[in-house]
């Protein structure tokens, strides 16, 4: 069996950037399980498994437009603090799920300047070429549910990368079970499951319009004085 649309791979794998640092790794005793063909992972390294059968390792060079995407300095931004209702104490690396039209969206803290706050809406590896070593641990079938759902059902899980699932449990890479779970937040994709590994995702929300992280000026029916709150 060959890997192939709605098929279940099981893949170990180490994901590193251009200066050969890890940022992130899934080993074969706890290998990453996705559903393929589904924007699961990122879609250099998705490609790069097509075809792949048990027992294959190879390497792939994922360059950003494959991978997270340029850097994208209108994904930074400064607002008042108090658009954060209810955080007592802002500080750099505080982690927030900005509420945009196109569905949440971690942001990070990368500034406090007096009564002001930088957030910047990139992923942590936005603009990076990184490299995958992956080894093909497992091949099964998807179930229908599976299938009808876009991902895999279980312990494993992830989206390593890609578009996170709708089973709360990042998207961010490889990275180790992307499903909402944020292993790490890199590689694949970063292991979204909601379960915040990586802390990519903090209880804190905030609002994002307009391709901005936290713009403070509100359309689509919010209004101006519109604040941040708490998840």
């Amino acid at each position: 069996m060959k890997i192939a649309k709605n098929l279940v791979p099981s893949i170990a794998y180490q994901v590193r950037t251009q200066d050969g640092v890890l940022v992130d790794e899934a080993p074969v005793e706890q290998p990453l399980e996705y559903l393929h063909g589904h924007n699961n992972l990122v879609v250099g390294l998705e490609n790069a498994l097509e075809g792949k059968a048990v027992g294959e390792t190879f390497e792939v060079r994922v360059k950003p437009e494959e991978g997270y995407g340029e850097y994208n300095d209108n994904m930074v931004q400064r607002v008042p603090k108090d658009v954060f209702m209810g955080v007592d104490e802002l500080e750099v690396g505080m982690r927030f799920i900005a509420d945009t039209d196109i569905g949440p969206l971690p942001v990070v803290i990368t500034e406090v300047d007096g009564d002001e706050v930088v957030v910047d809406g990139n992923h942590m590896l936005a603009g990076q070429e990184l490299l995958f070593s992956v080894e093909v641990v497992s091949i099964r079938e998807a179930t229908l549910e599976e299938i009808a759902h876009g991902h895999i059902h279980g312990e494993h899980g992830g989206c390593c990368g890609g578009h996170d699932s709708d089973e709360e449990g990042h998207g961010c890479g490889c990275g180790g079970h992307h499903h909402h779970h944020h292993h790490n937040g890199c590689g694949c994709g970063g292991h979204h499951h909601e379960e915040a590994h990586e802390g990519c995702c903090d209880e804190h929300h905030h609002h994002h319009h307009n391709g901005e992280c936290c713009d403070e000026h509100h359309h689509h029916h919010h209004t101006a004085d519109e604040k941040c709150n708490k998840q």
